[in-house]
């Protein structure tokens, strides 16, 4: 396929349904780049093993997101990821305190992750400048759904939706507040956790630790709430000098975390090196595979005693 009808199947979200819509789809993309089609592949500067790829004229001659040759597979290595890749997610039920998982599995289903959705946000980068809000919101559409596909195959009840928040002000009087969310983790008819899913947390922090804030505070309960993303990275600089940017804000985290409140789980596929190494930010941030193959267990068994309301969102 050229990278037009990859991205002319991108832009439709009613191509991805199923996991296997996902594989199918990256492993297109990944033999287009294979071919030797790219104009061009641009390391950058200051983070060498991010690349920069450049489209031919069917692409617009645009220039992908920083794509992390540490994580994306290639076609080769994909092909063989992507026919066990079902089987690892529902085997990973069988160990659910997730310490079974070796670090291999750990950084194939991290990996794997990335690679799927890099796919999808890469194609889309090769559409006219004038329709990145348009790649955007896609792109980010997609991320939440590949999430909650990859929940539900290893047996977890995953959901986006709307959570009815009762509020009770005294014994005769209660009331409800609704607030939609990417996520909702169910176990036996309850709400055991909920979550944000977004391709990257720029613009977005800090709404998410202030909806943990309120929903606590309305409802006097410690449901826990976590928070799912990509990575920060965006492309820096001008050519020939492309530079890889970083879109976390480690102040604002540090501040909520310590002066509001700590999420229950913050995870990155593409996790950024001063995550690894600061204090406070490597105690609450970690790798997408181990919400997979150890958290997601402890939230399954979390138990509230209130009942909440979810009302389903269809896609």
């Amino acid at each position: 396929m050229t990278i037009a009808q990859l991205t002319s199947v991108a832009i439709d979200k009613t191509k991805f349904n199923t996991l296997q819509d996902y594989t199918g789809f990256c492993q297109e993309y990944l033999e287009f780049v294979a071919s030797g089609k790219l104009q061009a592949i641009i390391v950058a500067r200051n983070e060498n093993n991010c690349q920069f790829w450049q489209y031919g004229k069917s692409g617009n001659y645009q220039i992908t997101r920083p794509i992390n040759s540490h994580l994306m597979l290639q076609a080769e290595s994909f092909g063989a990821a992507k026919e066990t890749f079902s089987y690892t997610l529902r085997n990973l039920r069988g160990t659910p305190s997730g310490q079974n998982a070796d670090q291999m599995v750990r950084s194939y289903l991290n990996n794997t992750v990335y690679t799927i959705q890099q796919s999808i946000g890469a194609a889309l980068d090769a559409l006219p400048a004038g329709a990145s809000n348009t790649a955007r919101k896609i792109n980010g559409d997609l991320f939440e759904r590949l999430i909650r596909l990859v929940l539900v195959e290893m047996g977890v009840r995953a959901e986006t939706g709307t959570v009815k928040v009762p509020v009770v002000v005294d014994d005769r009087t209660q009331f409800k507040m609704n607030y939609q969310h990417d996520l909702i983790i169910e176990f036996q008819g309850e709400v055991r956790a909920i979550g944000s899913v977004k391709t990257s947390s720029k613009d977005r922090i800090d709404k998410i630790f202030i909806d943990k804030f309120l929903y606590s505070k309305l409802t006097e309960s410690d449901l826990p709430h976590i928070a799912i993303f990509l990575n920060d990275v965006q492309r820096a600089g001008k050519e020939p000098d492309y530079r890889v940017g970083a879109t976390f804000l480690p102040g604002h985290f540090k501040g909520y975390t310590i002066k509001l409140n700590p999420l229950d789980g913050v995870y990155y596929c593409d996790i950024r090196p001063n995550m690894k190494t600061d204090t406070i930010l490597k105690r609450h941030i970690k790798t997408l595979d181990h919400l997979l193959c150890s958290d997601i267990w402890r939230f399954l068994n979390h138990k509230e005693d209130m009942k909440i309301e979810v009302e389903k969102k269809s896609e």
